[in-house]
């Protein structure tokens, strides 16, 4: 699965990355929608290979070198990341359609921006950033319709992609589900088309669009894009696919080059907290007694978040679809808990008129062996078990809570390793955990001065001084997403060089005998 990543995988996708010529993301200094026009200015004008052209394109964009490694086309509609592919196709193939009756008959182009979308004009018909090859049958049920969640599907493919009713807020139509494994890569070529026909996009119509060339998409469609951009990161293949597209049509997905553009972009004004964290997180678990039901989630973050796409689905006995779900309402400043109860707990674990919701659904009546989990814009954000996992209990007459360690959302659960388990009906932590942070003591001017030069130049090539008096300090180098992607510790050298990862903006954090402090660094 691609969702593992490790300092080492980082040095290696750098490599590979090397094929982006040198400056050419050189003006793209802005932030928000400049930051997009600039990135408009670099990938325009790009060669336009023609309709047909997009199978010769195939033959090294879309090679599978990944999964089951074997060479045939990486078809994305079909394509089991853990399993056995249900069909396959050469990327010579004579299999094009053409005519089909049932998936695995041939395979044609799938606009991931419908045709109907931009009147099948050029550039746009043949632009294979965004068109990909997929099977005949899946494309033709995908339709026109746009990608969402799907609350109840219709149709599944053989690999688990689904159309069905949206679960996008406040749209109510048919929509077309990926997998999780390829999201973010269906994501990244929204944003790529939103930036890339930046000057005629306002005027196209579609579901997800709002009628504007800045923000471009309805902000409930932009939003779960956002969130399928975070959960399913860049991945080797989508790296590979951008330095085959360029080597035909000489530009590039900038998304893909600087996954940090796409909060550059449409999230400019967030900022981001001293631990990493991006998102809400569930902070302690209650399964104790009778109906002594609760849930805590906690806000890490440095902003202020709106809690109306935000929802609680359970999963019952570990298996099935989620439930119809609880959508939460108002919103979380940072450092703040948000409590949901059972409306029958007992009073002596917890005061449900202390609760921000007190309710007797379904959600608040899970047991050990009931996953439950946390939503934004109906994508899976943070879970309290696995999902699937079947009927064993796997926190049954327990309270959990986060360790003090985790400030953010993950969708595999840890039990062990993220979690501190109490006996059953302890309650006391319940609304009153506060997230750990840093509080400095009175320092002197000298002290001052030297912490906020603590690491320069910024930005660099990658070679940093790090101030810090001979002290020995240990410093963690997180992404925009919150991974830890760099370590070092017992160090008190006054140099840091980084030169092997990607250009872009990283979270520094250093700590040395006295002193905890991050900042954010720009490699260029």
């Amino acid at each position: 699965m691609k969702k593992i990543y490790s300092f080492v995988f980082l040095m290696s996708i750098t490599v590979t990355m090397a094929q982006i010529p040198s400056n050419y993301y050189s003006t793209s200094t802005g932030t928000g929608y400049t930051l997009k026009t600039q990135l408009y200015n670099i990938i325009k004008g790009h060669t336009d290979n023609g309709y047909n052209g997009l199978y010769t394109t195939y033959q090294t964009s879309d090679v599978d070198n990944f999964y089951e490694k074997d060479g045939t086309v990486l078809d994305m509609y079909s394509e089991k990341p853990s399993g056995t592919d249900p069909y396959n196709y050469s990327t010579t193939s004579t299999q094009r359609c053409g005519t089909y009756t049932k998936e695995g008959d041939c395979y044609n182009r799938e606009h991931i921006i419908p045709q109907s979308t931009f009147n099948s004009t050029a550039p746009m018909v043949s632009d294979a950033h965004f068109i990909t090859p997929t099977d005949g049958k899946v494309n033709g049920q995908r339709s026109n319709y746009p990608h969402g969640t799907v609350s109840t599907a219709t149709w599944t493919s053989l690999n688990g992609s689904k159309l069905g009713s949206s679960s996008v807020s406040g749209y109510s139509g048919i929509v077309f589900e990926p997998i999780d494994e390829f999201k973010g890569d269906i994501a990244r070529m929204y944003f790529y088309f939103a930036t890339r026909y930046e000057t005629t996009v306002s005027g196209y119509s579609y579901p997800m669009f709002n009628g504007t060339s800045n923000q471009v998409f309805t902000t409930a469609f932009l939003n779960m894009l956002l969130a399928w951009n975070t959960l399913d990161p860049v991945s080797p293949r989508e790296v590979a696919r951008n330095n085959a597209i360029y080597a035909t049509q000489n530009n590039r997905n900038p998304y893909i080059d600087h996954p940090e553009y796409v909060q550059k972009v449409w999230n400019a004004t967030a900022d981001t907290s001293t631990s990493g964290a991006t998102d809400l997180y569930f902070s302690e678990y209650i399964e104790g007694s009778s109906n002594n039901k609760a849930l805590e989630i906690s806000n890490s973050t440095a902003g202020t978040i709106n809690l109306s796409v935000y929802s609680i689905k359970k999963q019952t006995n570990g298996s099935g679809s989620w439930s119809t779900g609880i959508t939460l309402s108002g919103s979380l400043s940072k450092g703040s808990k948000y409590t949901i109860v059972n409306s029958a707990m007992a009073s002596s674990c917890f005061s449900t008129t202390a609760a921000n919701i007190s309710t007797t659904a379904t959600e608040l009546a899970f047991n050990g062996n009931d996953p439950v989990g946390l939503f934004k814009n109906g994508v899976l954000i943070d879970i309290i078990g696995t999902y699937n996992g079947g009927s064993a209990n796997f926190a049954a007459d327990v309270t959990l809570r986060r360790k003090a360690t985790v400030t953010g959302p993950t969708t595999t659960f840890n039990k062990t390793t993220n979690w501190d388990t109490y006996s059953s009906d302890t309650c006391s932590n319940l609304g009153s955990k506060t997230i750990q942070t840093t509080t400095k003591k009175a320092i002197t001017a000298e002290e001052a001065i030297a912490e906020e030069s603590l690491i320069y130049p910024n930005p660099s090539h990658g070679d940093f001084i790090i101030y810090n008096s001979n002290k020995q300090y240990a410093v963690t180098i997180y992404n925009l997403i919150g991974q830890v992607i760099f370590e070092q510790n017992s160090s008190n050298s006054t140099t840091l060089s980084i030169k092997n990862m990607p250009k872009g903006m990283y979270l520094v954090k250093i700590n040395d005998e006295k002193h905890t402090t991050t900042k954010k660094i720009i490699i260029n």
